[in-house]
């Protein structure tokens, strides 16, 4: 028997391993369309220039999967903003030797070193882009029985309930409330980077914008959902991001959103950057204009994704948080 978060770090670990799931049982949004790595790698270029430019800036990427985003917007911003890219020392936290080899055929030398973990990322100004990574974080749970609280523990592939410490007030019976640990270390960690030593950090994933209660963790396997628990390192299991914890647990930094997905890449110019690729590309135009539909509309990505960037306190709106 083990809690559900070391459960969860376990299955993790070994799932991604083997680096064979992206694209099989999920797909991020870098593997829909190119445009969404560029439309970020601009981003990063116009948070330089608000940063003031920094002669150095290590410029890093959490869970770069296959290397996809990095790539597209490495190559937007050399043609775009050539400034930034030789001033931008690439760094990814990775922990499969799979996909860091993959990672590593895709950029190469222009990738300045791996590492396991956020705080291990070298001083300096810094821009840090994590894309879908927030969601794989092992999260615990609490269910509401009685007057009490209970944790969810794993046992031979069903929870099984412990008296819990941990009070998280009134509820109804069956109530469930999540907490995710390595995110809020992450988020403090980069609130006194950010603070002491300047620069962004960007959070793109899906969950609500305020905390609330309720059981968000799934799993997928081929593209459908799955067992959770069923089968440990075979399936890619996620829970929704707690951006208000996240971000109040950031202390020295400033928070800006979160806002949906849709609404920050249409101010980014997914769209238009969209319609001139399918334009040049008309062979693949259906897939490149269906893509960009996906990831803004209210239907489809659009509303359940959020964009959070944090932070120094000294720096104004970036864009896309803009009113």
């Amino acid at each position: 028997m083990e809690r559900l978060d070391a459960f969860l770090a376990r299955a993790s670990a070994a799932y991604y391993g083997h680096g064979a799931g992206i694209g099989a049982d999920f797909t991020t949004a870098p593997e829909m369309t190119q445009a969404f790595g560029e439309c970020l790698g601009l981003w990063s270029a116009l948070a330089w220039e608000a940063m003031g430019r920094p002669a150095r800036v290590v410029w890093a990427e959490c869970g770069p999967g296959r290397g996809t985003l990095i790539q597209d917007a490495l190559r937007a911003v050399g043609q775009m903003v050539p400034a930034f890219a030789s001033a931008a020392e690439i760094h990814l936290v990775e922990t499969s030797p799979v996909l860091r080899a993959m990672q590593k055929g895709r950029l190469g030398a222009r990738i300045a070193a791996f590492h396991d973990r956020v705080e291990d990322l070298p001083g300096g100004p810094l821009i840090l882009l994590g894309n879908e990574f927030l969601d794989a974080l092992p999260i615990r749970q609490f269910i509401r029985r009685g007057r009490t609280w209970m944790e969810r523990w794993v046992s031979e592939g069903r929870f099984i309930e412990r008296p819990s410490e941990e009070d998280w007030g009134e509820a109804a019976e069956g109530s469930v409330k999540e907490r995710c640990e390595p995110a809020l270390s992450i988020a403090a960690h980069l609130g006194a980077r950010l603070s002491r030593e300047g620069g962004v950090a960007l959070f793109i994933d899906y969950g609500p914008a305020e905390s609330a209660f309720g059981d968000s963790l799934q799993a997928m396997k081929a593209g459908k959902p799955s067992d959770p628990l069923a089968e440990p390192g075979a399936v890619d299991v996620t829970a929704h991001v707690d951006f208000a914890a996240f971000a109040a647990a950031a202390v020295g930094a400033k928070a800006q959103g979160p806002v949906p997905m849709g609404l920050f890449l249409q101010r980014l110019g997914l769209v238009s950057r969209s319609a001139m690729l399918a334009r040049a590309e008309p062979f693949h135009a259906r897939n490149l204009l269906g893509a960009a539909q996906r990831l803004v509309a209210p239907e489809g990505m659009g509303r359940l994704f959020k964009s959070l960037a944090l932070t120094h306190p000294g720096l104004p709106p970036l864009e896309g948080f803009h009113e």
